[in-house]
Order: C-alpha cells, then structure tokens, then sequence
C-alpha cells in the first residue's frame, strides 16, 4: 500500500471513529422530549408539589426506561404561552420541543451547499456560518436565548445542541475536503499531523469543561467577541506591514497561479516542481516545497498552537478553521491553497473528539435535520476544491474579512448588549 491510501485510510478511520463514537453515546435508552413533557404536564397539574418535584417525578422514569437530560429539562419548564414556556398546544419543532422553531428542508439544504462551499474554499468559517445558520436564519439562537429567565436548563441543552450541529456540519465538510486537496497535493500532512495532535487535546478540554454551563447570550456574545477579533487581525494582514513579513506565502501563491495559466494555455512546465513534495520530517524539524518555493517549521508550534486553537473552537461549537487558517498563513507562511487542506485534517480530528464528548454528555441531536443538511454539505464540500483555485488569494481574504466584521458585531452586540442588527 503505498504513501497515499494509508493517508486515506487514516481520514476514513477518523470519519468512522465519529459515528462510531455516536452510536456509543446513543446506547442509553431515552425517553422521547414530547413523552416526557406530557408526563411532566400531568404531573404538575397536582397542586402539591412544587415545580422541581414535578420535574423529579417526571424524570424517574417512563415506560421502565430512565429519561433524557433534554426530558427532564422539559419536564421542569414551566407550561404556558409566554416566551421561555412550553406550550403543549403547539407542534414539536426543534429537538422535539413544542413551540420550538421548526425548519424548511430546502432552506436547510441549501444553506448547508453555502457551508460547505465557504468551508472547503478557505479552509475556515465553515462553523461560523453554520452557527449563523443555526441561530439567526433556523430561529434556534432566538428561541434558546428567550429560555434563559423560565428554563434556563432547557436554554443550555439547546446551545449545546446547535454547538454539536455546527460541529456536524463542519466536521463532515472537513472529512471530504481533507479527502479532496488530498488528490490535488494540497494537503501537508505533516503539519496537518502536528495540528491535529494539539487539537486532539484542546477539544476534549474545552468541550468537556464548558459542556451544560453556558446560556445562549453568552455564547453568543463570546462567538462575535472571538470572530470580531479575528476580523481586526485579518484586516492587519492586509496592511503593507503585514505583507512584507510574508515573501514566502506570497511566492508560493504566485508559483501555484502561474503553473494554473500555464497548463490551462498548453505551455510546457517543469513537473519537478509541480505539487507538494516533502523532504524532512523529526520532531524538530519539517521541511517541505510546494511548487518550488521551499518552507520549513518547527512541528512544537503547530502542535501547540491546535490545541490553544481547537480549545477556543470547541468552547464555540466551530470547527476552528477560522482560527487555523490565519494561524497557518501567519506562522507557517503558507499560501490560502496550502492552508485550506491542510486545516481541514486538523478540524477533522478536533470534530471527531468534541462531537464525542458532547453527546457522551447528554447532549441531543435533532438528526432529521442534521440529515439534511449533511447531504448539502457534501455538494458544497465537493464543489469547493474545483472552484477555489479561479479565486485570487487576495479575493479570498477579502470575502473573509468582510464576514468577521458583520459577524462579529452582530452577535457581540445581540449577545451582550441586546441589540440586533439585520441578518444576525
């Protein structure tokens, strides 16, 4: 077997622990959210008791079966037809829950075409939009923001599963990304390795830590603070100062553009230089050329810097593409058509272990949706690679900019201020 199929062998591996990992998380019998809300509603029609023991009672346990941590969430919000209550006499939307928003297919899918396209074309804001998608254009932020004051609990399990759907999403894009600059010799997999090593680490910390405890406006608040913040620096890397510390990354796109024109005209090129080739790998040291420019790293950086990256990432419920990519073209000099591959293996792995241990935790999964939106991304994901190298890496970062900006305020403002502005 040689170099290559043990590299795709090892992404299909990844992809197969996720599900694997699910299935796992999903052997202890739950009890469906509408069942356990009829059970609290009767329940708590008994004048004695309060609404914690009609929650208790609630939860112990329907048809032999112990209930859910959404369940029992469900059963102790208060029933009614103000914001943050249930009301039982609305249909089950989002996660079962009646009232809750529900979603058109078709927007669904083709929001995640968008996602998936962004993701696989830059490497990076695929989870940002996702979680765009999830919030402001599904309703689900809206609706787990109004849960904070009457059933906080629920309002937590909620954010937690729109963190898990966004993970989903990217996560499946990254799989078939990696796949794709993979058969382009887009990918370095050696710092993909080093990268994925730190945010092996990073994942499982922060999505450990931060699972059942963060409200909606906070999350929110700190998913714009972290993208606003971003924006700032990328709009820096497009200051004259900036480009000057990037010779190497700019050389290197400029190769990768002209051999494009070449082969596109007919002209005769030296295939020597064509592609990525790797010639030192340690502990210390990584050497590689990409159409003739050489690069050279310390693997220590990449590994540390996954698992800061990852961390913040898996405390937004993003992939961390948005992180890795500036990282990468920053510290590594990477040009946008190495970076993009190459951060997508390492959200890949960050993916697989935040996912997993979300879900170990109790956190639910409206698959139907996720379903749907799965088949989106892959279209997305598969047309990404084939167009990304008719856009110019300075168009790129442009569009990039442009989204940290408008994102970034939008949920800082509507997060921690309350104010909301059109689109987010």
């Amino acid at each position: 077997m040689n170099k290559r199929s043990l590299i795709v062998s090892a992404i299909a591996a990844l992809s197969l622990c996720l599900w694997l990992g699910i299935a796992v998380a999903q052997q202890a019998p739950a009890t469906p959210a509408a069942d356990a809300a009829k059970a609290a509603g009767a329940v708590a029609g008994e004048a004695a008791k309060t609404v914690d023991a009609a929650a208790a009672d609630a939860a112990k346990a329907v048809d032999g079966a112990p209930v859910s941590k959404l369940a029992a969430a469900i059963a102790k919000a208060p029933r009614g037809t103000e914001k943050g209550m249930i009301d039982e006499s609305k249909p089950a939307g989002f996660l079962g829950i009646p009232g809750a928003p529900t979603v058109n297919p078709i927007l669904a899918f083709c929001w995640a075409v968008w996602v998936g396209w962004i993701f696989s074309t830059v490497g990076a804001f695929g989870g940002v939009m996702a979680g765009v998608g999830h919030m402001s254009v599904f309703g689900f932020g809206s609706y787990a923001g109004g849960l904070k004051k009457a059933a906080p609990d629920l309002g937590k399990i909620v954010t937690d599963s729109i963190k898990a759907s966004n993970q989903f999403l990217v996560g499946t894009s990254a799989a078939i990304s990696s796949f794709n600059y993979l058969k382009m010799g887009r990918l370095v997999l050696p710092l993909a390795i080093s990268l994925g090593l730190g945010s092996l680490i990073g994942a499982y910390g922060a999505a450990a830590l931060s699972a059942g405890k963060l409200d909606f406006k906070s999350y929110q608040g700190y998913f714009g603070l972290f993208v606003l913040v971003l924006g700032c620096y990328l709009l820096y890397e497009m200051t004259p100062g900036a480009q000057t510390k990037k010779k190497t990354a700019k050389e290197a796109a400029r190769a990768f553009e002209d051999a494009v024109k070449k082969l596109k005209s007919g002209e005769s090129v030296d295939e020597s230089k064509l592609g990525l080739h790797i010639n030192k790998f340690n502990l210390s040291t990584c050497e590689f050329v990409f159409y003739g420019v050489p690069f050279k790293f310390n693997p220590l950086i990449p590994f540390l810097g996954g698992i800061c990256i990852s961390a913040v990432a898996a405390f937004l419920g993003v992939g961390g593409g948005f992180l890795l990519v500036p990282f990468l073209t920053s510290v590594t000099q990477l040009p946008m058509y190495l970076a993009a591959g190459t951060s997508a293996l390492a959200v890949l792995v960050s993916m697989v272990t935040s996912i997993i241990t979300l879900m170990t935790k109790g956190t639910p999964i409206e698959w139907t949706l996720i379903g749907t939106e799965l088949v989106g991304i892959t279209v997305g994901s598969i047309i990404g690679p084939m167009t990304s190298k008719y856009l110019s890496d300075k168009l790129m970062k442009r569009i990039f900019i442009a989204l940290s900006f408008y994102i970034g305020v939008g949920y800082l403002l509507a997060g921690f201020v309350g104010y909301k502005i059109p689109g987010v």
